[in-house]
């Protein structure tokens, strides 16, 4: 990532990633330094941690082989809270956020989340939790625009995407210019690319939305930390904010 005259790569900065877990043989991965372990809940509800990581469906692969893509030498954390049919629940999610921020993520990612409302207020706790040990929680919006957490939430950095996005910029639904009664809850989002690569090829692969967007805003937050190490976590978003282009409705929206 280009940022005031120096290219940066996410050097020295973990990025957790929050989802079905990571295949390290996978040969886009090849010499990655990927960590990480599985999250359960136990029968009292307390989450276990398990060594286990492997990726069973793909998911979680793809998302980090797009990370990689944009931040090649960010370290890797893979979280695993999915099953192989990609199940999980907001308590695993949000044991996920807080475990993350404990082990020195700068970065979590989750291209995925929840409409249930009544987990709104566990999975902010969490989010403001990392937010305070010093880190940026990324999370993908509803594909339709309705109610996802924790994208909604006031603490993490919302992403959105559109077909025609381009895969070197990002947008930002700025709330004094796209008011909530007209834009719903794209308002305060960002919109970025969201195709995963081919395997061989750089060009765009199949369309896999809002998680993929997610997925290299994290990676440009991972640069971002690598050119700002003393920066705070608003400071950073901030930052994001100023970087990103203003969209107009004809790119889809509205």
């Amino acid at each position: 990532m280009r940022f005031r005259g120096q290219d940066y790569d996410g050097e020295g900065v973990t990025i957790a990633i929050i989802d079905s877990g990571v295949n390290t043989r996978d040969p886009r991965l090849k010499d990655v330094v990927v960590d990480g372990w599985n999250i359960s809940l136990g029968a009292t509800g307390h989450a276990l941690l398990g060594a286990d990581f492997h990726d069973e469906h793909g998911h979680g692969t793809e998302i980090a082989v797009a990370i990689h893509r944009l931040a090649p030498k960010a370290r890797l954390l893979a979280v695993k809270i999915m099953d192989g049919r990609l199940k999980t629940s907001a308590d695993l999610m949000a044991a996920g956020i807080e475990t993350s921020a404990k082990n020195g993520a700068k970065v979590i990612n989750l291209s995925l989340g929840t409409p249930n409302m009544g987990k709104a207020l566990l999975l902010r706790d969490c989010c403001a939790n990392a937010v305070e040990n010093g880190a940026v929680v990324l999370a993908a919006a509803h594909p339709k625009g309705e109610r996802a957490y924790p994208a909604d939430l006031p603490e993490t950095v919302g992403a959105a995407s559109h077909p025609d996005c381009p895969v070197d910029k990002f947008y930002y639904f700025a709330a004094h210019r796209f008011p909530r009664k007209e834009w719903g809850n794209l308002t305060g989002k960002f919109l970025a690319h969201g195709y995963a690569a081919p395997k061989r090829s750089q060009e765009r692969g199949s369309y896999r939305g809002s998680g993929m967007a997610t997925a290299y805003l994290a990676a440009r937050a991972a640069c971002l930390w690598e050119a700002m190490p003393d920066e705070t976590p608003l400071g950073l978003v901030d930052v994001l904010r100023q970087l990103a282009l203003t969209p107009v409705p004809e790119i889809g929206y509205g």
